[in-house]
């Protein structure tokens, strides 16, 4: 069966200008700037002007742990919003940005499929509007002005073994991650060992993506923690003067951006942190606009629930003071078989034992979001293998943990194909019965954060971590960042740290390897396992097949 690929899909699209997007939410045309004909900023100003305006309703899609048979979960963010417009909803669109890395890699873009995408596909898999460079060289400057201040004098007593800041790119590069810098003698400044991250892992995305204005993000920059000197004091982004200037390279970055769906809905993409590093969700200030334009805001967290949808509430709602009203967990036939036990090249095959056998692993992302108080209603996103004894396990098994799956077949038939699962949403989120709480106070100590995510979303037993990283811990409560939430970086494939361990296990352990603070994005980043902040190209790259064709259009991105 034949297909066409995401990029001839959204080729195709019959996108109005945006200022006509723009009009749809009330956003007037000098409040607008505009990126060529079909993406644009929204002003400072219009943002400020809607603080007195009422919140529309805030859904979160999350979905089960990631699987090589892949999941869907941006396609059905961008089919649910286009399905809440098609039953008369006022529905904005809230995801991430794409970074260059994966997209010349191997995970691919984050603009959606099928029917259900945001366009244009090929700039919002790109350069876009620039934003990830200005993140990349705010960054950087930072790093600079870092080594510059040791060459001239260091004059803050930095200890240059402790300079903990590195250095960004938005590319996969695995040469780059540990390196030796200043090298080449004595004008060039004092060797040290240092390296790079990706740009989604920089804390000043985390930080972009957290704050609430320019004055907030100025803050913020200042906080974060550089270096230390030979006695452990540490030293703040604002001992090296360097917070103006990077707010300065911000200030466009700051303003979400504007475009559509296939069907012309709106749609911000804004902002997109590391969802193992930091926090995984697009921007504070891009879903606080949209709340204040939409009836229904419709966003996504990174990765499954036990990462995405954690954070999304421990830390992003937690921080922005937001309340979801209901969310989705996006499963699909073929990952309840690989949950199953089931191998990759066998998965079109109809299998009712092993979707019944996966399944627990629904079931544990079910009740975990059910703990936040928040309603859940699973979504089957439909592949075309799919057989209806199939589905109907599913839906079995959801109803046995007290909610609804509804099939959805928005990849092929664009909104609608969700219309079932939007009015579901609707009938959720106009019930009332949101309840929405942290799992845990700002007020508990740390490791005691760390415990109750490891015990109540993980189902461990146990947190296994040295004493050095129990003190640390307590250092920083010392210092005044005990009420700080938790951001675990661990797999994105498991409920433990073992990447190969699928379903939903109990009685497992989880060692954590190191704890690092970041003061300026407000949280403090617990590592579990091998967790790479740069990571390195496949074998065979998707850059090898990503061309311009004869017409000047972009080939190869998917």
């Amino acid at each position: 069966m034949a297909f066409k690929t995401d990029i001839e899909i959204a080729r195709e699209a019959k996108k109005k200008p945006i200022m006509e997007i723009g009009q749809k939410l009330g956003i007037p045309s000098e409040h607008l700037l505009p990126y060529g004909h079909d993406k644009a900023k929204v002003s400072q100003e219009f943002i400020k002007s809607l603080s007195g305006k009422k919140d529309g309703k805030l859904i979160l899609v999350t979905a089960i742990n990631p699987t090589p048979a892949g999941e869907g979960k941006t396609t059905t963010t961008v089919g649910l919003g286009d399905g809440l417009n098609r039953i008369g909803k006022k529905a904005v669109i809230c995801i991430r940005e794409a970074s260059l890395g994966p997209n010349f890699g191997m995970k691919g873009g984050a603009a959606g499929g099928g029917m259900a995408q945001v366009v244009p596909m090929e700039e919002m898999n790109l350069h876009f509007t620039g934003d990830f460079h200005a993140i990349t060289s705010a960054h950087n400057l930072l790093s600079a002005m870092i080594d510059n201040h040791i060459y001239w004098g260091n004059e803050l007593n930095i200890d240059a073994r402790r300079v903990v800041w590195r250095r960004v790119m938005d590319m996969n590069d695995r040469a780059l991650r540990d390196i030796v810098v200043n090298l080449g003698g004595v004008s060039n400044g004092f060797p040290r060992q240092t390296g790079f991250d990706i740009t989604v892992a920089s804390e000043v995305m985390a930080i972009l993506c957290l704050s609430n204005d320019l004055e907030d993000l100025q803050k913020r920059l200042g906080d974060i923690v550089v270096a230390y000197t030979r006695e452990k004091k540490p030293i703040y982004c604002r001992d090296i003067k360097a917070d103006g200037a990077m707010t300065v390279l911000l200030k466009d970055a700051m303003q979400p951006n504007l475009v559509q769906t296939l069907e012309n809905n709106p749609a911000f993409v804004h902002g997109g942190p590391f969802a193992n590093i930091a926090h995984g969700c697009n921007s504070v200030i891009a879903t606080k606009t949209a709340l204040k334009l939409g009836e229904y805001v419709v966003t996504e967290a990174g990765f499954g629930a036990d990462l995405g949808a954690e954070k999304f509430f421990d830390i992003k709602c937690r921080k922005a003071g937001l309340k979801p009203s209901a969310a989705v967990i996006v499963a699909t036939v073929r990952a309840m078989k690989m949950n199953g036990g089931v191998a990759k090249a066998d998965l079109g095959a109809e299998n009712v034992e092993a979707v019944k056998k996966g399944c627990p692993n629904l079931g544990r992302h079910i009740a975990n979001v059910k703990s936040f108080g928040v309603p859940v209603v699973v979504a089957i996103n439909h592949f075309y293998s799919d057989t209806d004894a199939e589905v109907a396990a599913v839906k079995a098994y959801v109803a046995e943990q007290g909610a609804e799956a509804i099939l959805c077949k928005h990849w092929a038939n664009g909104s609608a194909g969700i219309e079932d699962l939007a009015k579901k949403v609707v009938s959720l989120a106009e019930s009332g019965s949101a309840n929405f709480a942290p799992l845990y106070p700002d007020e508990m100590p740390l490791f005691q954060k760390v415990e109750t995510i490891a015990k109540r979303i993980y189902h461990a037993d146990e947190v296994i971590a040295d004493k050095s990283i129990r003190d640390q811990l307590k250092s920083w409560e010392a210092a005044g960042y005990g009420n700080l939430p938790i951001c675990m970086a661990k797999t994105q494939y498991s409920f433990t740290t073992d990447p190969n361990v699928r379903g939903a296990p109990t009685g497992h352990s989880v060692p954590v390897r190191e704890v690092r603070l970041s003061a300026g994005a407000g949280f403090i980043v617990v590592i579990c396992g091998e967790i790479m902040t740069m990571p390195g190209l496949p074998k065979v790259p998707s850059a090898e097949v990503i061309r311009l064709n004869d017409q000047g259009q972009v080939e190869g991105l998917f």
